[in-house]
This record gives structure tokens, C-alpha cells and sequence, in this order.
């Protein structure tokens, strides 16, 4: 799968811009600020409908605008389909495929497919426990599509417990008589039901994740591994299947009531969960190098892409209509990511990824690329681009 044209509207620092694209390598470089990674920012979004540098869809739209809108042309094999969102901050975002009107606009994940590396990589890391789940999430969805609703559900959920969790913490500080919680019981089995569901995908991918890592951090520190993921549970146990699964969150669930209803939040699920990364016999997170953390950091990106192209494509021969056709192999994304490294490590992550079918980098230093990643080349300076 490669992405053969991008097209921006009112999308960050453009008003509009028209990229041809192909397979191979293409580098966008120019100096910082001037709009590179709006750009592959961009195709991120389309694969996953969010940023990797903001939370919010607001700051996507540019100045001034109502709202921005997003196109790409995706080629797999012999056939070529057209994707687009037009985002809408404060209202519903809209989607299109092959200028039909999606029913909603996670219909279109799966259609594009990227990994990308970044900067921001490194709180993979040394960051907080949400950007470990935030990554597994992404892959999961990316695994299964399907995934993104389990995740909606989920998240609305948590969201309606909390409430109520919140309305019996208030009511029990201020001596205010006793809420009834006959509704809890309800939220309980809907929390453990989704939750389970999502911790199985999770568990899964990281069984089918953790060796590409290994190898990944072979590659690109030979010597310096082994490297471990291990999942830390808020609702221990040893289940693996989805229903044992909600069994294990059901009974976590219950055995925090009370303090949950103190506390006024939900204190066991997916969302309290994290990943902990081990470098040899020690987490990575406070005991590994700058290096060595990056070196995690990027094992776990070229595992994602290992993992990505080696499963099936999430294809049928003849899709529903006003849906889209599944990708293969994903899109490499490079942003920014050659100057974070010394030139050992530069080196060994562009022949890893050299051989992908597309792959986009984008540098101030045109420079800091290694020579096998030699393609098509733009230059990105006042609004921009420019063949180069």
C-alpha cells in the first residue's frame, strides 16, 4: 500500500497543498517551522484520527478557519481509492470514501495504514503509564479496526462510572444521605464486558509484539538487549481468554467498591493498566540511558511495522458499500527522527527501513538522512512545497 497524492485544506499551517507521493522514499526538508511535519502529520491522522503531537482536533484547523479537511489517494495492488475527512472542531467530523459519505468517520481506519516514528517517541519510554496505552491502543486498532468502537464504548463507560462515583464521593463528604448505587451493579458489568475485550487485544498483541521488539533492539544495539514487554494489570490475575478475562475484572471490580465510592473514581480497568518495558533484568523507564531508551523506543516502532506487514491485510474481495478496501503493507513515517540520533543508530534505522514500499521522512538537515534513503526529495520553506 502506498499513498500516490495528499491534499490539504486549511489543515495546520496550510491553506492548501497539493503532494504528488509514490513508492519508495520521498524526504520532505527544510528549516524548522516551516511545515514538515503537518505534513506527515497529516497521513498519521487519516491511519489513526488523531495527532501524535496534540489531544485535540482545534489546533489541526489553521487560524481563521472553520474547519480543514484532509485527502489522500491510496493505491493497493491494482486498485486505488480516495479517503478524506474534513474536520470540525466543536462538531462531528465527517468522512468520505471514494467521494461517498461514511456512516462515521472511524468506517475509514484501516484504509490507511502508518507507523511512525517521532521525536515524542521517547515517552514511550521514560513517560507517563497513558502514552504506553495510547500506544497499544493505536495498534490494536490498527490490527482490527473494529477495535476503535470497543475502545468508544469503553471510554463512554468509564465516563458515565466516574460520574456516578463522583456524585456518591460528594454527597458521602457533605453528610448528605446515601446515594442509591443499585445502578453501579449495571455499570460494573458493562465496564468488565468492554474492558475484557480490549485487555484481551492488548494482551494479545503484546504476546505477538514483545520477540520483533527483541530482534528490533538487536538490530539497532547489537549486544545491548534482551529486551522484555510485560503487562502490569490493575486487576491481576492469569487470565488470558476474554470471558476468564471479565471474570478477573469483575472480581477487581467488586473488591475496590469501597474505595472507589470514597475516592469517587474508577480505580481497576484497561485504563489504569500499563506496559513496562524491560532492558535486561531492569525496567527501562528510570534505568536505561538516553540511548538505550531510545534504542526501546524505536524497537517497539519497528516492531509495530514488522507486526503490521507480516499479518494479513484487513481486505474481502468485495467490501460493504461506502466502505473502504483494507490495507497491506503500512506506511513508514520519519519525523525529525535522524537528528535525535548519533550516526550509528541513523545508520542502522535507515537500512532497517529503507525497503519499506513508502516511505516519507522529513529533516531540517537534509544532511542528518543517510544515503540509502536516497528518493524523491521536496523542500518545505514559507508555506511551501516544492520539488527538490
Amino acid at each position: 500500500m502506498h499513498l500516490t497524492h495528499l491534499s490539504l485544506a486549511d489543515f495546520r499551517s496550510y491553506t492548501r497543498a497539493e503532494i504528488p507521493l509514490g513508492p519508495g522514499v520521498t524526504v520532505f526538508a527544510g528549516p524548522n517551522g516551516q511545515g514538515k511535519t503537518n505534513l506527515v502529520e497529516a497521513v498519521g491522522y487519516l491511519a489513526t484520527l488523531g495527532s501524535h503531537r496534540v489531544s485535540s482536533d482545534a489546533p489541526l484547523v489553521r487560524a481563521g478557519a472553520e474547519r480543514a479537511v484532509v485527502r489522500a489517494a491510496v493505491r493497493q495492488d491494482d486498485r486505488q481509492q480516495l479517503v478524506e475527512l474534513e474536520l470540525n472542531p466543536g462538531r462531528a467530523n465527517r468522512a468520505r470514501v471514494n467521494r461517498a459519505a461514511a456512516s462515521r468517520p472511524r468506517d475509514i481506519l484501516g484504509i490507511v495504514r502508518s507507523v511512525l516514528f517521532a521525536p515524542e517517541d521517547l515517552a514511550l519510554v521514560k513517560g507517563d503509564p497513558s502514552e504506553r496505552r495510547r500506544f497499544l491502543d493505536e495498534l490494536v486498532t490498527a490490527r482490527s479496526p473494529r477495535m476503535a468502537g470497543v475502545r468508544g464504548d469503553y471510554d463512554r463507560v468509564l465516563k458515565q462510572r466516574n460520574t456516578l462515583l463522583k456524585s456518591a464521593a460528594l454527597a458521602r463528604r457533605h453528610g448528605g444521605r446515601s446515594m442509591d448505587l443499585s445502578t453501579l451493579d449495571v455499570w460494573d458489568q458493562h465496564l468488565a464486558r468492554t474492558g475484557a475485550e480490549l485487555l484481551a487485544q492488548r494482551l494479545d498483541l503484546i504476546a505477538a509484539l514483545a520477540p520483533l521488539a527483541d530482534k528490533a533492539y538487536e538490530q539497532l544495539a547489537p549486544g545491548g538487549g534482551p529486551v522484555a514487554l510485560e503487562y502490569r494489570s490493575s486487576a491481576p490475575g492469569e487470565a488470558q481468554r476474554r470471558e476468564e478475562l471479565f471474570e478477573q475484572l469483575s472480581a477487581a471490580l467488586a473488591g475496590v467498591r469501597g474505595q472507589e465510592i470514597e475516592r469517587g473514581v474508577t480505580l481497576v480497568g484497561p485504563h489504569r493498566d500499563d506496559l513496562v518495558l524491560r532492558l535486561g533484568d531492569l525496567p527501562a523507564k528510570g534505568y536505561a540511558s538516553h540511548g538505550e531508551s531510545w534504542s526501546c523506543a524505536l524497537a517497539l516502532r519497528l516492531a509495530s511495522y514488522d507486526l503490521l506487514r507480516a499479518e494479513s491485510p484487513y481486505a474481502t474481495p468485495e467490501p460493504a458499500p461506502g466502505e473502504g478496501r483494507r490495507s497491506g503493507e503500512p506506511v513508514l513515517v520519519l519525523d525529525d527522527v535522524f537528528a535525535e540520533l548519533d550516526s550509528r543508530r541513523r545508520q542502522r534505522l535507515a537500512e532497517l527501513v529503507a525497503p519499506g514500499e513508502q516511505v516519507l521522512v522529513t529533516a531540517a538537515v537534509e544532511d542528518d538522512v543517510p544515503a540509502v534513503l536516497s528518493g524523491t526529495r521536496f523542500r518545505v520553506a514559507d508555506g511551501a512545497v516544492e520539488p527538490g
